[in-house]
């Protein structure tokens, strides 16, 4: 059909008259024209997201492509030659000639729809036309192309060569930075040990993934702050640090040292620092922008707030004031006139020296854009997000839809552009995100901000698209270009692609408000949330149905809800309750244009909700046997869910489920894919829809379900979602399919690679039935997500599912309060005296008889929500309607509440009621404060060990009552040597990854192999080391939370928490303190003691700081008890209507607000006597103030004492052994020595062999080494030559030495010379020089030399006889070196079996190497000697080197033969055996420093140390020393010798200021 087009163009080409440039079909036509061939293609490329590599500069582009046939480049004609390539299957996308101005692409440079990354190639022909116009000449030239080529032009970025990097975390989970950085960080850590790195992470936050075994290499538990930093740093010498996985914590840490790094000799990996720094100082940022004529929003940035009011006044109200350098908007707000701007700029001053003003653009569009780029400037958008809500609610605190649903192509290719080009300007490597404000009504858009690190919307990106983002962007770091790392998801395309999506992803916030008092629950440009949710559909309506369920079991979907609102106030102001306030609105019948009016929510998105309003009220017309199939279908695939139908029909949950299921209306499974089905591809990564046709997978693996811990929320975090991944981690260990079902997009546990499948679904019980039954699961784990699953195990069990692990009816018993309560008074397990709540009577008649105070307690609560401390009558019957409400299906119970009780926290694991293993922890605050906000010591350090047993002893018996098989937790409280149960929950509980990592014993681990029965030893052995406690402390997050009252209760409010270790509970509390951002008190101290035990309490440790020299202020009631107990302080007074008289010094506001107070301790009393509501206390006021003002605050009398003790002990914070944990076994051994270190230069004037031969012993762990007497040429046999050898130390010697005589037929004089110079008389009958020819000459030897020094002889075969002989003779004690033949090794044995002093050893050489290897050396033992060597282990006393690595390296490789050689092989080859099981350690230490020191009477060597890791494999590299090993996996890697208790090498480096050996 086109044959006559073919002819024509080939004519043109002929004539050589004009330039030719030819798109798509027209690129099928030109090849053709020009002689070559057209193929079809299996699938074709259609998409606008096809990457094409550039075969001239090796560049990677984004195209839109629509094809079905490729030319065929191995045709291509001579003269012709491929211009691009796809980069997924490597087919042809352009060609151009060598000699012509003839060129053409596959693909659609024109872009529309689709990027513009190749707009250029129109300039570039315009150019080619304009160049041939001017001259002809051009039309000999081929088409010409900037950015230089492969071979010539801009050089090609090299790969970064590093072996070890430090990551940095960003410490306790607060709101603002959560889970997401456990979850980047591990993919970081796992795409840096794929590149065979080292990897070091600091972390103390003790309860995520990323700080367990088997990830980091080693991890420290210290704050992620400069001084830590930079000590680590010295302490372990990385080549390399990544600042860009750990929040906004990180990047701080990375900003303060930028001029250190190069100093300490660390590279930073990905972004450059001084990029970062642009990011942050937001008017660097807005300059930056301008530069490339990108618009900023009108900003001006303020260091005072009189700099602040004028500024003002050129951008205009409303604005918005932002701290910099802070995260989660943290001190940001609007302001709507000049009273409003003075208070927020008060606030942000307290966190930051800078305030930023800008224009307001409250109710634009907010749009993100996660942008990924390479060290060669190949730059992609993975993802892009819009907020449903508009601009003016912080992006963490907005619900987020990807892809965006109301951009046009046109819009959305606009931002896409900017982005890439913005990114590429900062010179971003990596990944970050950038977020834009977009006027609805125009194009106009400015950009608000980028963050040039992983944000909490890149874990988001990479679960909605399964691009693992972080993975690459660590990849990215060190230097591997986008397009050679492959997709890990569909394995055959390359990670240099932007995903396709063929669904849709809703992100909603989780707000934790109710659990505070007095906060504000409006949402702004600072962030509240805690954790958030993400739900997959076909359509918005079915994901964002997922989403609202998803957050708290207690929604049905978007409904309207019982809740009291003002819906004016809530759709003008937004709250946490906006989206049920849109719900109420549109069931009482507001229109869409109202709701706009009201929200500036954007119309498509209200025109969605309005739709389920109006199929939900269609609902209500019908009930359970009027439902037509066709309209349960369609409200299936609007995302209603059974039980919202059951609320539609008057029926319930299972009645609507069978309905359904006898309908045929079943749920698909769909898989993301990254790809949208374009590409063939198998993932794990799963969700289900009813908007499909056929399941995407098949289900035959019958896989063990595990159910995550949802979402994020206060009580219920990382530490869950640790549990989860550490079973699903064991059953795979144990060969068993894995399936994983949870919706956090924070959480390791939703990466793809965790499980054998994920299913990012709600945990309801809906959808485990659906899941389970398509999966024909094996069973379901439901112990370690906490109390979302734990929720539901009655109702899985009374479907029949097989839920593993203890039986539902008794992890009812135990969540019941009523039942919990009986069964104790049942076993005889003592608890505070208790009541069912029946009527309001009883329950004032019970608390009037144990008198006031009580607690209620609601059942199958997490975190103690509506827990609450009852001091009256009056507060009783509002706790108790709180408590009913939370609490709807199950009892209510008042305990008795214990004052001043210790609170004691046992975690344990059993089998059938029969424990397997258990830890106790004991909490620092007495009982009264939630275990949540506690502080925990482990091991106790102050239980008696009768509350120890009696606690043991009431744990076993709730175990075989409640038939306990898997994790429980127990609660007790100790008072007078009595103890009682608080509670017991029978689920993995919060404190798990703390007591198992603390004590390195999994706990998790032994109870999911309990629960799926595989054998598990009971009570491994726990191996700690000497002086050692862990302290866990709570990480809070009140400077988010404006107005709620930071002190704490029996309801939780901290939002995630800190470890670390110490050598006493002091020392790990203060570095844990610091870990949660506390800073020390440097001078001024507040205190303000409410109660007189308190105060009482208090006196000696506020005696001790002003011994300490803390200047002291306290408020009026403590400061006379203080004055009365002389000690002197300052009075400060709080008035409540601050007078403008009041003098300031007197003011503890004004010291509060200047930041003159270093430390506020505010211990309130409890508060007993009911004040109103509104009622503000002074206490409450300046609570609030030190924490608004950032100034640190201490409410509880324990920790205040635990605080003031640990100052007083001023800790140097050295890093120390304990600090950290590795994931391999790391040992400590005694500095090594080496009894045979051949010196071939020893007895040279000025040779530097001594140097080397040390240099190399003390990389390879041996502190000490015995020189031959005997080198090359030269001998040391008088005092002259052991001059000469002693001479030679001045070159420097790297670890202690000892030199010794070499016997000769006729020195016995001259040798007896020296004696007192050296360790013994060496007799060579076998060295490479110097040897002695018959046993007759040494007999002088044996009458001259001294009996208490020892003999060394080298002699074989006849010759060892005869020595053996004479020296039985004299009675003397010989020691054999080198042994290495059957004969020689039988002989020793029997001489020692006879009683003779004799001793040998063995070059690990000889161990590992035989003639078979080397048939060229005579000189190695033949395979049977080497057998006959390892069957006589009990004989050899010490492993030695000597000589035979040396006279190897002469054989084989005559100029590698060099002194080092041998000497780093020797461990390595030991320890390799070790993990094979042919040697132990011990055997190790016995012949490398136990037998050594007693034989040869060396001195013990103080400071001296070996660390070694034992089994980590890996392989062994070329090194300055030639090695016959190179290329084989080994164990025993040393890693640290400390020497005169000086680290001398780390890593097989010798420090700079290594200290020097003696002789």
């Amino acid at each position: 059909m086109l044959e006559t087009t073919v002819r024509h163009l080939a004519t043109a080409l002929g004539e050589n008259r004009t330039p030719i440039f030819a798109i798509c079909l027209g690129h099928q036509l030109l090849a053709r024209a020009a002689g070559a061939r057209t193929i079809k293609m299996k699938f074709g490329n259609r998409g606008h997201n096809i990457p094409c590599t550039s075969s001239l500069t090796g560049k990677c582009y984004i195209t839109s492509q629509n094809h079905g046939y490729a030319v065929d480049a191995m045709s291509l004609p001579a003269g012709w030659e491929e211009l691009f390539v796809n980069a997924n299957d490597g087919s042809n996308e352009g060609i151009r000639h060598a000699q012509r101005p003839y060129c053409s692409v596959q693909f659609h440079p024109e872009s529309t729809p689709g990027p513009r990354d190749t707009e250029f190639l129109f300039d570039v022909f315009i150019q080619t036309i304009v160049r041939c116009v001017k001259s002809p000449k051009a039309l000999l030239q081929p088409v010409e192309f900037e950015g230089g080529t492969l071979d010539g032009g801009d050089p090609i970025p090299l790969k970064v060569n590093v072996k070890k990097v430090l990551i940095l975390g960003s410490g306790g989970l607060s709101i603002g930075q959560a889970g997401e950085f456990d979850y980047s960080g591990s993919q970081a850590i796992k795409a840096l040990q794929q590149e065979g790195i080292y990897t070091i992470l600091i972390n103390p936050n003790i309860a995520t993934i990323q700080t367990s075994k088997g990830l980091a290499d080693k991890v420290y538990f210290l704050p992620v702050t400069r001084d830590s930093v930079t000590k680590i740093i010295k302490h372990e010498r990385p080549d390399a640090i990544y600042v860009t996985f750990g929040g906004q914590t990180a990047l701080q840490v990375g900003i303060q040292m930028k001029d250190e790094f190069a100093k300490l000799g660390v590279q930073v990996l990905g972004t450059p620092i001084d990029t970062i720094v642009t990011t942050e100082d937001r008017e660097l940022f807005a300059r930056s922008m301008e530069s490339i004529g990108e618009k900023c929003a009108k900003s001006a940035s303020a260091s005072s707030t009189e700099e602040a009011l004028r500024v003002v006044e050129s951008i205009g109200f409303p604005v918005i004031v932002r701290a910099a350098y802070a995260l989660g908007g943290l001190g940001s707000g609007f302001a709507y006139d000049e009273k409003q701007l003075m208070e927020l700029c008060n606030k942000a001053f307290a966190a930051s020296p800078q305030v930023l003003i800008e224009r307001s653009m409250k109710g634009w569009k907010e749009i993100e854009y996660e942008v990924v780029r390479d060290a060669r400037d190949n730059c992609i958008t993975v993802c892009n997000m819009e907020n449903f809500d508009p601009l003016g609610i912080h992006t963490g605190d907005s619900i987020v839809v990807a892809p965006s649903q109301t951009l046009s192509d046109e819009d959305y290719n606009m931002l896409r552009t900017t982005a890439v080009n913005v990114i590429r300007h900062l010179g971003v490597v990596g990944e970050c995100n950038i977020q834009y404000a977009l006027n609805p009504f125009s194009k106009e858009y400015c950009i608000i901000e980028v963050n040039a690190r992983l944000s909490r919307s890149s874990a988001l990106a990479s679960k909605a698209t399964g691009y693992p983002l972080a993975f690459i962007a660590a990849k990215l770091g060190l230097g591997i270009p986008l397009n050679e790392i492959s997709n890990s998801v569909t394995k055959v395309t390359c990670a240099c692609f932007e995903p396709s999506l063929d669904y849709v992803v809703v992100k909603i916030p989780r707000w934790d408000l109710k659990k505070f008092t007095r906060v504000s629950t409006e949402l702004n440009s600072s962030m509240k949330s805690v954790g958030e949710v993400m739900s997959i559909g076909r359509t918005f309506e079915e994901a964002i149905q997922k989403a609202i369920r998803s957050i708290d079991f207690h929604n049905f979907g978007f409904n309207d809800t019982s809740a009291l609102m003002s819906i004016d106030n809530e759709l003008q102001t937004p709250s946490d309750q906006r989206l049920f306030a849109i719900a109420n609105a549109m069931h009482s019948g507001y229109s869409v244009d109202r709701i706009w009016e009201m929200t500036q929510i954007d119309k498509w998105f209200l025109h969605k909700l309005k739709g389920l309003s109006d199929f939900g009220k269609l609902m209500t017309t019908f009930n359970a046997s009027t439902i037509p199939s066709g309209l349960m279908r369609r409200a299936k695939q609007l995302g209603f869910s059974d039980r919202q139908l059951a609320r539609f029909w008057s029926s319930n949950e299972l009645a609507v489920r069978r309905l359904r299921v006898e309908a045929g209306v079943h749920p698909f499974v769909k898989q993301i894919d990254t790809v949208a089905a374009e590409f063939p591809a198998f993932t794990n990564y799963l969700y289900l829809t009813y908007n499909g046709a056929e399941h995407d997978v098949d289900f035959k693996d019958h896989g063990v379900m595990v159910l995550g811990s949802g979402v994020y929320r206060i009580g219920s975090s990382v530490e869950f979602d640790w549990c989860s991944v550490r079973a699903v981690r064991t059953l795979r260990e144990q060969g068993m399919k894995t399936v994983m079902v949870n919706y956090n997009p924070e959480t390791v546990s939703t990466d793809y690679d965790e499980a054998d499948r994920l299913y990012f679904e709600t945990i309801n019980l809906e959808t485990v039935l659906d899941i389970y039954q398509l999966e024909s699961s094996n069973g379901v784990i439901i112990s370690m997500g906490g109390q979302t699953p734990n929720n539901i195990a009655l109702l899985l069990h009374q479907q029949n599912v097989r839920v593993l692990g203890t039986s539902p009816e008794m992890i009812d018993t135990a969540e019941n309060r009523y039942k919990f309560s009986r069964m104790l008074d049942r076993i005889l397990v003592d608890q505070p005296a208790w009541k069912e709540l029946r009527s309001m009577e009883e329950a004032t008649e019970f608390c009037e008889k144990v008198t006031y105070p009580v607690l209620v307690r609601p059942s199958y609560v997490l975190s103690g929500a509506a827990m609450n401390t009852v001091y009256s009558r009056h507060d009783l019957a509002n706790y108790l309607q709180q408590a009913a409400e939370v609490s709807k299906d199950h009892p209510v119970v008042i305990t008795k509440y214990i004052e001043n009780a210790k609170e004691i926290e046992m975690d344990a694991v059993a089998h059938d009621g029969k424990m397997l293993g258990h830890f106790i922890s004991e909490h620092v605050e007495n009982a009264g404060v939630h275990s949540g906000d506690a502080t925990l010591i482990l091991p106790p350090q102050d239980l008696d060990p009768q509350t120890v047993a009696r606690i043991e002893d009431a744990t076993r018996k709730i175990g075989d009552a409640l038939n306990v098989t898997g994790p429980f937790n127990i609660q007790f409280i100790a008072k007078d040597n009595e103890i009682k149960v608080i509670e017991c929950n029978v689920r993995a509980s919060r404190s798990f990854p703390f007591v198992s990592k603390v004590m390195g014993v999994d706990l998790i681990q032994m109870a999911t192999k309990a629960i799926v029965g595989v054998p598990v030893q009971a009570y491994p052995a726990v191996s700690i080391p000497q002086d050692y406690v862990g302290v866990k402390v709570p990480q809070f997050s009140f400077t988010r939370l404006s107005g709620a009252d930071p002190v704490l209760g029996v309801e939780m409010a901290s939002t995630g928490e800190v470890a670390c270790f110490g050598r006493d509970k002091y020392e790990a509390y203060i570095k844990a303190l610091v870990s949660t951002g506390f800073k020390l008190p440097r001078q001024n101290i507040l205190l303000s003691i409410g109660s007189f035990k308190d105060k009482m309490e208090m006196l000696p440790s506020i005696g001790k700081l002003h011994k300490l020299g803390y200047k002291l202020f306290a408020t009026a009631g403590t400061a006379d008890y203080l004055q009365e107990h002389n000690i002197p302080v300052k009075y400060l007074e709080s008035l409540s209507n601050e007078q403008e008289n009041q003098k300031s010094e007197y003011s503890l506001t004004q010291h509060l607000a200047n930041n003159l107070i270093d430390l506020y301790i505010n211990l309130p009393s409890s508060n007993r006597f009911r004040r109103p509501a509104n009622y503000m206390s002074q206490g409450y006021r300046t609570r609030r103030m030190a924490v608004d003002y950032q100034t640190p605050l201490i409410t509880n009398v324990k920790n205040a004492k635990l605080l003031i003790e640990a100052l007083a002990r001023h800790y140097d914070f050295e890093v120390q052994n304990i600090d950290s944990k590795t994931s391999h076994r790391t040992m400590v051994l005694p500095g090594l020595i080496n009894v045979s270190a051949f010196v071939p230069g020893v007895a040279d004037l000025g040779s530097d062999d001594l140097q080397a031969v040390t240099r190399a012993s003390v990389a390879a762990g041996f502190t000490m080494i015995r020189v031959l007497p005997l080198g090359l040429h030269g001998s040391v046999t008088d005092a002259r030559a052991l001059m000469m050898a002693q001479q030679n130390r001045h070159q420097g010697v790297y670890c202690d030495y000892n030199f010794s005589v070499a016997a000769t037929s006729s020195n016995a004089e001259q040798a007896g010379e020296v004696v007192a110079d050296v360790g013994s008389l060496f007799i060579p009958f076998n060295h490479l020089s110097g040897n002695i020819s018959k046993v007759a000459a040494i007999t002088t030897h044996f009458a001259a030399w001294p009996d208490d020094k020892t003999m060394v002889t080298d002699a074989k075969t006849t010759d060892l006889a005869s020595v053996l002989l004479l020296a039985s003779l004299h009675g003397r004690k010989l020691h054999v070196s080198c042994v290495t033949t059957e004969d020689d090794i039988k002989l020793v044995a029997l001489s020692k079996s006879k009683g003779l002093k004799v001793t040998c050893d063995v070059s690990a050489y000889a161990l590992f190497l035989s003639q078979d290897d080397f048939p060229a050396c005579s000189f190695l033992p033949s395979a049977r000697d080497q057998k006959a060597l390892w069957e006589h282990l009990s004989t050899i006393d010490i492993f030695s080197v000597g000589t035979l690595p040396y006279q190897i390296a002469q054989v084989v490789e005559p100029e590698t033969a060099e002194p080092a050689v041998g000497i780093a092989d020797t461990l390595p080859l030991l320890f390799t055996a070790v993990s094979e099981g042919r040697l132990t350690i011990e055997d190790i230490t016995v012949r490398l420093y136990d037998n050594p020191k007693d034989i040869f009477l060396l001195h013990d060597q103080a400071g001296t140390s070996v660390e070694v890791e034992i089994d980590r494999p890996y392989v062994l590299q070329a090194g300055e020393a030639w090695s016959p090993f190179v290329g084989k996996s080994m164990r025993g890697c040393v890693q640290r010798v400390m020497f005169q208790d000086k680290t001398a090498c780390l890593d097989g480096e010798i420090m700079p200021d290594a200290p020097y050996g003696k002789d």
